[in-house]
């Protein structure tokens, strides 16, 4: 099949479309951007470049794909846009290119959903099966591991990380690493639990689930410091590749990870 384009539509020469690719209605396509098979670009979306977007991406109505950063330190160095396939990017999202002292790129994986209203900034790494809940929003130079999902309207302070799994609730604020497997929410958040629904529906099952819950239990609810349940997570779960995952994500941080438990609601008197 050939390419669509609306006679309206506005795609700078420089631009690299593949086949089958459907441009809408006023769309923006900008210089320096490549564009895989079967990716629709919507009435009024805009992709700026230098951008590359994978195959069997739809970006709806008015989204902002590839455009400067937000960084005053950006000075119009050379920096990209780099998304895989199968992507949603639903109406008014925008996503930025990278900065050059920030590592120059912006990455985004695949099959990922960015509902309306959500932002990825620069230098911001977002992994596979992503989901981004209405006006979810990150910082600059944050990491999203695959399969985490980001609650409605919270927001994640730059350089911070999502492990895998990650269930971030609505109206939450991370401003450290927030676990993999676990739920973390809250404008002061607190650990919720491990994510056991989201897990099943992942297909984990329960010979992968139940060391994690235990794992859960020792890390979080345990009177042990970061340390010696690390040491102990070593000791009884040494066949448990997602525990090691767990381990390396909690030894490798740099702004610390969020571990408190939910505040106790004071007893009605009377």
């Amino acid at each position: 099949m050939t390419t669509n384009i609306h006679p309206t539509a506005i795609v700078d020469p420089t631009a690299h479309l593949a086949e089958d690719v459907v441009v809408g209605p006023y769309a923006v396509i900008g210089p320096r951007v490549e564009i895989g098979a079967g990716t629709q670009i919507d009435a009024g979306a805009q992709v700026q470049g230098p951008s590359r977007i994978g195959e069997q991406n739809r970006i709806f109505p008015y989204a902002s794909v590839g455009f400067d950063p937000q960084d005053l330190k950006f000075g119009g160095e050379e920096t990209w846009l780099y998304v895989g396939d199968r992507n949603h990017f639903r109406e008014h999202c925008t996503v930025h290119r990278g900065t050059g002292k920030g590592g120059g790129a912006t990455h985004i994986g695949s099959d990922n959903l960015f509902m309306v209203f959500t932002h990825i900034a620069h230098d911001c790494v977002v992994g596979d099966r992503t989901i981004f809940s209405n006006n979810g929003t990150l910082a600059g130079h944050v990491e999203v591991a695959d399969d985490a999902v980001v609650g409605a309207f919270s927001s994640v302070h730059q350089f911070c990380r999502l492990g895998r799994h990650a269930y971030i609730g609505g109206y939450s604020v991370i401003t450290r690493d927030a676990l993999p497997y676990v739920k973390t929410v809250g404008v002061k958040p607190a650990c919720y639990g491990l994510n056991r629904i989201g897990l099943e529906r992942k297909g984990l099952t329960t010979e992968q689930i139940e060391p994690l819950a235990a794992a859960y239990r020792i890390l979080v609810r345990s009177k042990l410091n970061t340390a010696q349940a690390l040491e102990r997570l070593r000791a009884e779960f040494a066949d448990s590749e997602d525990v090691a995952y767990m381990i390396d994500f909690v030894e490798s941080s740099q702004r610390g990870v969020i571990k408190e438990m939910p505040r106790r609601t004071g007893q009605r008197g009377g």
